[in-house]
């Protein structure tokens, strides 16, 4: 009894510190709401322009031949993307498979590939590569590839981005979200920038953007400010928690078409890929992910807030505006790093009972934690949380189809941290 009264007492000071949170956080969150609404309506006018009916949702068998849905989804995704074309299909396996079809599709032997944000995530690492590695990855294909670190601020290093490009520089790399960065992300109007001082540099370079966390957030895409191709994961924003797989690539026809070829073959491209009964939930996700995306983002301002006012350093910071999904809080020790994990796996409805441990998770190269009680495998829209064991111990944690559910798992896993006597209720706490 009590335990039981003792966590009821610490809980209840949580819940206050929530309160206060929230009173802090009301423009931000108006905000937020404001752009899901927007976003809502944008998705809405596409479908209707485009004459989204219920054989639309009516999977294809086989090669898939005059798939009209499969082909009405396409044309939605590029017009919400506002891209030339786009091609959506459960047949990317995950965001980085559908990056790397991006890429192969455009680049060639002896073509650079630069990547002016610093380097990519992690389970990009490997579908570069090295020259003759033998695992097919671009540098084993004959691909050039340069990377330009970030200044110490976040900035992009202009000095050497312009030294760096060259007549064999082929496709400009940008990865709109931190990452395991400390870093902010990426906004489309910064984007744009970047779009047009390397085309002034060199105009006939391609610039492509991995678009993944990135979705909904802001009015604008990165295809609607100049960007010749991106890439994004079903399973995190634009799939609306509902898409079971698959990725999308949107973009001028060209390079779309370039990155259908990779998919499946020259010559066939998009024209094929039976859906096997997943048109249903991607064109649903594709309507409920502004939504779920505004309740994702304020889960993570919340976050902030709260992880602020008990002295840790967040990014970005709960009044700053939002350009993806990803809230990191920097804990400097492993211990409260792997009990906020923990406390938000704790949290999910589906299997909160399974305590996450760090692994070597392939693709990965440092030892990686994860909270993954999702009912998509992986569903990072969902409430999740992430991180690699290396200082300085940065948690990374993103989504929440409910804003209910994002404050649950941030009070569970404030609660994990005081139960664990890694962080004290007072003085914040009285």
């Amino acid at each position: 009894m009590n335990e039981q009264h003792e966590k009821h007492k610490v809980w209840e000071q949580l819940e206050r510190l929530a309160d206060d949170a929230e009173r802090r956080s009301a423009e931000s969150f108006r905000s937020v709401e404001r752009i899901a609404e927007r976003n809502q309506w944008k998705v809405i006018e596409a479908f209707q322009r485009h004459q989204v009916s219920d054989f639309h949702f009516t999977g294809s068998t086989g090669y898939g031949y005059n798939d009209r849905g499969r082909e009405i989804l396409d044309l939605v995704y590029a017009d919400v993307m506002g891209a030339e074309a786009a091609i959506v299909r459960p047949h990317f396996v995950s965001g980085t498979h559908t990056i790397s079809c991006a890429l192969f599709g455009i680049l060639r032997p002896g073509d650079e590939l630069l990547y002016v944000t610093g380097r990519p995530y992690d389970t990009l690492h490997k579908v570069i590569g090295k020259p003759g590695d033998g695992t097919g990855s671009l540098q084993d294909f004959g691909v050039k590839y340069t990377e330009i670190a970030l200044q110490p601020d976040g900035s992009l290093d202009w000095e050497r981005i312009g030294q760096a490009i060259t007549a064999q520089t082929k496709m400009i790399g940008i990865q709109r979200s931190r990452g395991y960065d400390w870093r902010a992300s990426f906004s489309v109007a910064e984007i744009e920038n970047i779009v047009k001082r390397v085309k002034a540099l060199k105009p006939d370079v391609l610039v492509f953007v991995d678009n993944c966390y990135g979705e909904f957030t802001e009015l604008l895409e990165p295809t609607q400010v100049g960007v010749d191709l991106m890439a994004g994961s079903l399973i995190k924003n634009p799939g609306g928690g509902i898409a079971e797989t698959g990725g999308y690539i949107a973009g001028t026809a060209a390079a779309v078409k370039a990155a259908a070829y990779r998919l499946t073959a020259p010559g066939i491209g998009g024209e094929v890929g039976a859906m096997l009964g997943t048109l249903r939930a991607m064109f649903q996700g594709l309507f409920l992910a502004p939504h779920f995306v505004g309740q994702a983002i304020k889960g993570s301002v919340l976050a902030a807030a709260l992880f602020e006012e008990l002295g840790f350093e967040t990014k970005p910071r709960w009044h700053e505006p939002r350009t993806d999904l990803i809230q990191a809080v920097r804990f400097g020790q492993a211990e409260h790093l792997i009990a906020f994990v923990q406390g938000i796996q704790q949290a999910a409805a589906v299997d909160s009972h399974v305590v996450p441990e760090p692994w070597d998770m392939p693709g990965y190269e440092n030892a990686v934690i994860m909270a993954a009680g999702t009912f998509i495998q992986g569903g990072s829209l969902e409430l999740s949380a992430d991180a690699p064991i290396r200082e300085p111990y940065i948690a990374y944690m993103q989504g929440g189809l409910t804003y209910a559910h994002a404050k649950f798992g941030v009070l569970t896993a404030l609660y994990r941290l005081v139960n664990s006597g890694l962080i004290v209720t007072k003085p914040y706490m009285t």
